[in-house]
């Protein structure tokens, strides 16, 4: 009981933590545009959502998946590492958070070894090509809405270039530069073929991730983020992006099902979730790290280096939750009462109230896609080499190809994109079926081997000269020795 108290309270403590984040942020965009200049905010956002909510999400994500592992895995997890020397803490483990602490300074302070017959200089820039691109990714995400704060115009993106996800592709094709070039500049035969690999698998998936989104861009007539997720309506003009609805129902409170990208292109999801998931390389598409095989493009990297490559993987995590919740998810809008909710005169009033409402709904929304990469990075084992190329040139590749000419189509007989939701929530329903058929053949095919064992156990009593009921580990007097 007192467990699943402390989570719900650090559940709590995380959404109420999150919403001061997103307050702060507003408020100190309007003292930009107040007293600096027009579209200072997006100065500020740089600050708050690139430095402090996706660094610090990133950061603590070092401890989240090991806690995570744990739990799934019926261990402690880490909770060695005690701040004891603080008065009032005493010797306790705070949810291992020191550990990160401690993981910080082991970076800094660690040895910076650089092989006698490596290149420097590109020895050196391989994290920073590693790392920048990544980082850079989340400027063109929205994070909330556009609002009215005292007068002022506050965005809650830091850029919003007319290439909009062209410009996110092209940036995450670069950090293909900072794995290969990590991996021969080490002069290592193990690191290069860790290079070799991971060039080879981004390079591979770089193309179904561009055309699993082409569907969506097709349904929208646009390639900006903020266009994709809209803006809500009114009883005026009808909402826009996935802020609209394909069907709802009348009356002031407006409930239906929105044209959220999930919606209209579950392939198109699945296909760029699974892509950017080996874009990430973390298992089961940590083929290129294989640390089992002594096997990584950053084998020869120590210290700050290092952290930087591993810092860059978490980025990656919290970067495609939020792509992910921007393309697909609706972004920062509500499943209904949306229309409602801008509606009402106090948010009309209190822009900042409004917007810090929608920005948690946003980040609670990346929080649960972080949960489920979490969830399969723990659950799969790692993918052969072959079987990941495989899956990305004869699966992903076809049915990339084969989603955009179902959604050409659909489009163009029905520009309203309810056809388009007819077939999606048919493909979601397949899906669906098809996970429970597979589970349900595993679940019998478990029961039949979990019998079969309990025969052979039978059996290899009998052998013993023990009887088939008889306990081995019995205390009785007959089985003493």
């Amino acid at each position: 009981m007192s467990r699943i108290l402390t989570m719900l309270f650090a559940m709590a403590f995380i959404v109420f933590a999150i919403a001061g984040g997103v307050a702060s942020a507003y408020l100190v965009g309007y003292l930009a545009e107040e007293y600096l200049f027009e579209g200072a905010s997006r100065l500020t956002n740089i600050l708050f959502l690139m430095l402090v909510f996706v660094m610090i999400t990133a950061t603590l994500l070092t401890l989240a998946e090991r806690k995570w592992s744990a739990f799934m895995q019926d261990r402690v997890g880490p909770n060695r590492a005690r701040l004891s020397v603080i008065p009032g803490l005493g010797n306790r483990s705070l949810g291992g958070i020191p550990h990160i602490i401690t993981d910080v300074l082991k970076m800094l302070t660690k040895e910076d070894f650089v092989p006698g017959t490596a290149n420097r200089f590109l020895f050196n820039l391989g994290p920073i090509l590693a790392f920048a691109p990544v980082f850079a990714l989340f400027a063109v995400v929205p994070a909330g809405p556009t609002v009215n704060v005292f007068g002022k115009t506050v965005d809650m993106v830091v850029a919003t270039p007319d290439f909009g996800m062209l410009y996110l592709l092209a940036i995450a094709s670069l950090a293909v530069y900072g794995t290969s070039l990590a991996g021969w500049s080490s002069n290592n035969k193990f690191a290069l073929l860790g290079g070799v690999r991971a060039s080879a698998q981004m390079i591979s998936y770089e193309v179904a991730l561009g055309l699993s989104l082409v569907g969506l861009f097709l349904a929208f007539s646009s390639v900006q983020l903020p266009a994709l997720v809209g803006d809500v309506g009114n009883a005026l003009v009808s909402g826009t992006g996935q802020a609209k609805y394909l069907w709802r129902t009348d009356g002031g409170f407006d409930l239906g099902l929105p044209a959220w990208g999930i919606f209209i292109q579950p392939l198109g999801f699945i296909a760029f979730f699974v892509a950017s998931f080996a874009e990430t390389k973390r298992a089961p598409f940590d083929a290129p790290e294989g640390e089992s095989e002594i096997i990584g493009y950053f084998v020869e990297y120590s210290g700050m280096k290092f952290g930087m490559f591993m810092i860059s993987e978490f980025v990656e995590v919290v970067v495609l939750a939020g792509v992910t919740a921007s393309l697909f998810f609706g972004g920062h809008h509500l499943p209904f009462g949306g229309e409602w909710l801008a509606a009402q005169p106090f948010f009309q009033e209190h822009g900042w109230v409004y917007g810090t409402l929608l920005g948690t709904v946003f980040w609670i929304k990346v929080i649960l896609l972080i949960w489920v990469q979490l969830v399969i990075r723990w659950t799969f084992p790692r993918f052969r080499y072959d079987q990941i190329q495989n899956l990305g040139w004869k699966i992903l590749l076809p049915v990339g190809l084969a989603n955009v000419f179902i959604s050409g189509a659909l489009v163009l007989w029905d520009p309203s994109l309810r056809a388009l939701g007819v077939v999606g929530l048919l493909e979601i329903g397949f899906v669906i079926a098809l996970t429970m058929t597979s589970g349900a053949k595993a679940a019998d095919a478990h029961d039949a081997a979990h019998g079969h064992g309990h025969d052979a156990h039978g059996h290899g009593n009998d052998a013993h000269g023990l009887p088939a009921h008889a306990d081995p580990h019995s205390h009785s007097p007959a089985g003493a020795h």
